[in-house]
């Protein structure tokens, strides 16, 4: 639950930071920024094929 709740607070601040995003936008640049960190590099396709199944069609602009 940890893990939830900091997303979470990480998705609110990207909210504050750039109100104009659309919410699906700014919680899969959360997930992005807290988890990409943490993974080898081998794992960084699957994440985004995840992300990718989970939200077709999304675009997300590369943040700053």
């Amino acid at each position: 639950m940890r893990a939830v709740k900091s997303l979470l607070v990480m998705a609110g601040s990207l909210k504050r930071a750039d109100p104009h995003l659309p919410e699906d936008v700014i919680l899969v640049r959360a997930m992005r920024e807290a988890n990409v960190p943490k993974f080898l590099s081998q794992d960084i396709p699957l994440f985004n094929a995840i992300v990718t199944d989970l939200f077709p069609g999304l675009f997300i602009p590369e943040s700053e």
